[in-house]
C-alpha cells in the first residue's frame, strides 16, 4: 500500500489550495479513504471522509462548508479542495486508508496558511 500526497504550500489567509493523494497497491475503489491533519504540539485530527464509491461525505465541523473531498477510481485519487483558509488549517496534512482494521498512511504534505 503506497499513498503519496502532494499540492501542500503556503497561501494567504482566505485563500485555497486542492491537496491530492495518489494510492496505489490496493483494490482502491473498494475503500473509503479520509484526510487527517496534525499541526504542531497537537493531536492528529480527522478531517473529512469519502465512501468507497464516493457518494457520501463527511466533514469534521471546523472545515464543514469550506472544504470539499472527492476522488477519481478511474485513478486512484482523493482529493481535498480547501477554500477560505484560515491560520488554524495551517497543519500537515495526511491522506488514510482503512483497509482490513488497518490504517495506512502516506507521508503528509504541509499547508501552511499565513500573511
Amino acid at each position: 500500500v503506497q499513498l503519496v500526497e502532494s499540492g501542500g504550500g503556503l497561501v494567504q489567509p482566505g485563500g485555497s489550495l486542492r491537496l491530492s493523494c495518489a494510492a496505489s497497491g490496493f483494490a482502491f475503489s473498494s475503500v473509503s479513504m479520509s484526510w487527517y491533519r496534525q499541526a504542531p504540539g497537537k493531536e492528529r485530527e480527522w478531517v473529512a471522509r469519502i465512501s468507497y464509491g464516493g457518494v457520501s461525505t463527511n466533514y469534521a465541523d471546523s472545515v464543514k462548508g469550506r472544504f470539499t473531498i472527492s476522488r477519481d477510481n478511474a485513478n486512484n485519487t482523493v482529493y481535498l479542495q480547501m477554500n477560505s483558509l484560515k491560520a488554524e488549517d495551517t497543519a500537515v496534512y495526511l491522506c488514510n486508508a482503512l483497509i482490513r482494521v488497518r490504517n495506512y498512511w502516506g507521508q503528509g504534505t504541509q499547508v501552511t496558511v499565513s500573511s
